[in-house]
């Protein structure tokens, strides 16, 4: 199992909007894809022009995983992304090595990105999720 260059380092803020310019206009990062996604309970934007990025997220609704990050730690780093060649393969070989998954398969991510993550427990305490390369 080999993973990719990082795709992104996630983090978490209270409000898109106010955030935005600084990546953008400080920092001279593009922005790409932004979207909502209700499952997650988040709204997302990715930032950067590659290889590497900086996705931005904020809560859409307090009963989530990120709200509840947001109101226990406030903003700040959330996660770090890998991109991997094939994710279900990359899975199954995490499982069999016994990291504790989050997801066990797939889902839609990002910008149509398929990801999975890995629990902290089993990468030194940091959120790691998984980008399936296009």
């Amino acid at each position: 199992m080999h993973l990719g260059l990082i795709h992104h380092v996630g983090y978490v803020v209270a409000d898109l909007d106010a955030e935005i310019p600084v990546y953008r206009d400080v920092l001279g990062m593009e922005v790409g894809v932004r979207e909502v996604m209700p499952d997650q309970g988040v709204e997302a934007v990715l930032l950067g022009g590659g290889p590497s990025y900086v996705e931005l997220i904020a809560p859409v609704s307090e009963d989530t995983g990120v709200a509840r990050f947001l109101a226990k730690k406030g903003p700040g780093m959330h996660h770090v992304a890998f991109a991997v060649p094939h994710l279900e393969s990359t899975l199954r070989e995490l499982s069999d090595e016994g990291v504790e998954l989050i997801d066990t398969a797939p889902r839609r991510g990002l910008g149509g990105h398929m990801v999975a993550f890995l629990h902290p427990r089993s990468t030194g305490g940091v959120l790691t999720e998984l980008v399936e390369e296009h």
